[in-house]
């Protein structure tokens, strides 16, 4: 994938950028495309929860949804016939995720493309629910499905909900809202027009607030990558996490490296300003900040995760991060 620097956002909104996850499809494809994500539940054993049923797998799969297009036959340069990835023939153990993208995609709506950082966060969420109960009946927060802005995003993220039914639990509730980090939270539009009777498809209501205060489980992938946003991030996390009750965030992503005037040196500036919020964590228990509130992480061993997504290379930038909220102490 094509790295840009911070300083060249301005030609990165008409330039494109891809994901290396779409290496294998077509080039020069415009418009959505269609992949196929395949996983396997293991065989119960030594560590190992027996799933309930098949549906049980899917209250983890909001990280990994999605949606279907026509495919059309087409051409390389060369003249050779370009083969569309093929849905894969599944055993009775492994289940099939329809994701809807774009290949490639300007910087503003990269949203649109799949990311390696969220693979891994999805392998992380199914480890979890295959080897423990920690995720049975929580409420979780995705935050950044394709940053959470702008309708085609959102668009995009509700129909690929829409196109996995047999993913989702019966009786659970998967709802797709804008949650713009550049703005307050609670969202204070929405209040005005819930006080109205106005309603928007993707604004929140004042039960659906209220829920989000009770989410514990908040997940993140590949939000890092501008410190501007990374800063609204943050100003978003402390005032979600310091509301309802206590909360833990996984977040996923993929240190992205340019080539640095001010340090002559190829470096991760984004992933150090990520780091320049987080204090060192251990196992995150314990937390002590003394009078200002912080944010203390833990970088999770990814090594020892299986990997259940089978297309896709993990490669060595990717990163989880376990991070917990310290309240200000009086």
């Amino acid at each position: 994938m094509e790295e840009e620097s911070v300083e060249t956002r301005g030609q990165s909104e008409v330039e494109k950028v891809m994901s290396e996850v779409h290496l294998g499809c077509p080039p020069g494809f415009s418009g959505p495309h269609i992949s196929y994500f395949t996983f396997s539940i293991p065989q119960p054993g030594p560590g190992l929860i027996k799933p309930r049923s098949s549906n049980d797998v899917s209250q983890v799969e909001e990280a990994t949804t999605s949606i279907s297009t026509q495919q059309n036959i087409s051409f390389d340069e060369d003249g050779d016939l370009i083969l569309p990835r093929r849905k894969p023939k599944l055993s009775n153990q492994s289940y099939s995720v329809t994701i809807q993208h774009s290949i490639t995609s300007t910087l503003p709506s990269v949203g649109l493309q799949v990311w390696r950082a969220e693979l891994v966060l999805s392998d992380f969420l199914l480890h979890k629910m295959f080897t423990s109960s920690e995720l049975d009946g929580v409420v979780s927060l995705e935050l950044g499905a394709g940053t959470d802005h702008g309708n085609e995003i959102l668009d995009n993220c509700a129909k690929n909900v829409e196109l996995n039914p047999e993913l989702i639990s019966p009786g659970t509730t998967v709802y797709v809202r804008e949650l713009d980090w550049m703005n307050p939270w609670p969202p204070r539009l929405t209040i005005e027009e819930s006080s109205l009777g106005k309603n928007k498809r993707y604004s929140w209501t004042f039960s659906e607030i209220e829920i989000a205060h009770e989410a514990s489980l908040l997940v993140a992938a590949d939000v890092v990558y501008s410190d501007d946003l990374t800063d609204a991030f943050f100003s978003t996390l402390e005032r979600l996490m310091s509301l309802g009750s206590e909360k833990v965030l996984f977040l996923a992503l993929e240190k992205r490296y340019n080539f640095s005037l001010h340090d002559l040196d190829v470096v991760a500036n984004g992933y150090l300003h990520f780091r320049s919020y987080l204090q060192s964590g251990g196992d995150c228990e314990g937390l002590k900040c003394g009078p200002m509130p912080c944010f203390v992480g833990r970088c999770i061993d990814i090594t020892e995760i299986p990997q259940y997504l089978k297309e896709y290379v993990r490669g060595s930038d990717v990163e989880i991060w376990e991070i917990k909220y310290s309240k200000r102490k009086f």
